[in-house]
C-alpha cells in the first residue's frame, strides 16, 4: 500500500507544472525579500533553487515552504546562515538554466538545486535534463567555486514508461556523484502519498507536509554547515 500511494503521489506532483500557475521569472529583489541577508551581519546564505516545490505554491506564507522551515532549524542551532527562497512555480530546468546568471548576482555559499520533475511531466529526454542541470552547477561553480552544493533528487512514474523512469531516477545520483554534491534521493520522502500532508490538488505539501520536508532536508543539510 506505502508503495501504490508514492506511485500515486508521483503521478500527481509530477502534473504541478500544469495544474500550478507558471509564474513569470522573479526579479533579483523579488527572489531575496523574504529572507534577504543583512549585508551587515557577515551571515552566510544557503540558496534554494528550484520550482513550485520549493517556492512554496499554495501556502498562506511562503515562509511556510520547506527552505523557510530550514531557515528555523538554522535558528535554533544559532548558525549564521540566511536562507534565500529562489523558487519559481513550473520551473523547468531549462528555465532555471535562463535564469540562474542573474540568481547569482545574490551571494551564495551554500547552493541546494532542485529541478527536474517538470521535465518528467512534459517527457523531455534525459539527456536534456541533465545537461541543463550540469549548466546550473557549473555555472554556481564558475562564479562562487567555494560554494557547496546540494541536490536534491526528484522521480517520475512507471507510467511514463520503465525506460524513463529509471534513466530520469539515475540523474540525480549521478550529478550528485560527478559534481561531488551532497544528495538527497527524494526531496517527498515521508510526505508523498499521504492525503493530509498534502492540499486538495494532491500534489504540494500543506504547511505540515513542508515541515515534514523541510526537517528531512535539514538532515541532510545541517552536516553541510557544520562542516
Amino acid at each position: 500500500m506505502y508503495k501504490l500511494n508514492i506511485i500515486c503521489l508521483l503521478t500527481a506532483a509530477l502534473l504541478f507544472a500544469s495544474c500550478g500557475e507558471k509564474k513569470a521569472p522573479l526579479t533579483e529583489t523579488q527572489a531575496t525579500a523574504t529572507t534577504k541577508p543583512d549585508s551587515t551581519s557577515g551571515d552566510k546564505v544557503v540558496l534554494f533553487f528550484g520550482d513550485s516545490l520549493t517556492a512554496g505554491y499554495g501556502l498562506p506564507d511562503p515562509s511556510q515552504a520547506y527552505p523557510g522551515v530550514v531557515q528555523n532549524k538554522i535558528d535554533e542551532a544559532k548558525l549564521h546562515y540566511k536562507v534565500v527562497n529562489a523558487g519559481v512555480s513550473g520551473e523547468t530546468s531549462a528555465g532555471g538554466k535562463a535564469r540562474i546568471s542573474w540568481i547569482l548576482k545574490q551571494k551564495v555559499d551554500v547552493f541546494v538545486l532542485e529541478l527536474g520533475a517538470n521535465d518528467g511531466l512534459r517527457g523531455i529526454p534525459v539527456t536534456a535534463t541533465m545537461e541543463n542541470l550540469q549548466a546550473i552547477v557549473d555555472a554556481v561553480k564558475a562564479k562562487y567555486p567555494n560554494a557547496k552544493l546540494v541536490l536534491l533528487g526528484m522521480q517520475v512514474p512507471p507510467n511514463m514508461g520503465g525506460k524513463y523512469a529509471y534513466s530520469f531516477k539515475a540523474i540525480f545520483p549521478g550529478l550528485a556523484a560527478k559534481n561531488n554534491m551532497t544528495f538527497m534521493p527524494f526531496l517527498l520522502k515521508d510526505v508523498g502519498g499521504v492525503p493530509s500532508l498534502n492540499q486538495k490538488d494532491g500534489i504540494h505539501p500543506t504547511a505540515e507536509g513542508a515541515k515534514i520536508v523541510g526537517n528531512n532536508v535539514w538532515q541532510v543539510l545541517q552536516g553541510v554547515l557544520l562542516k
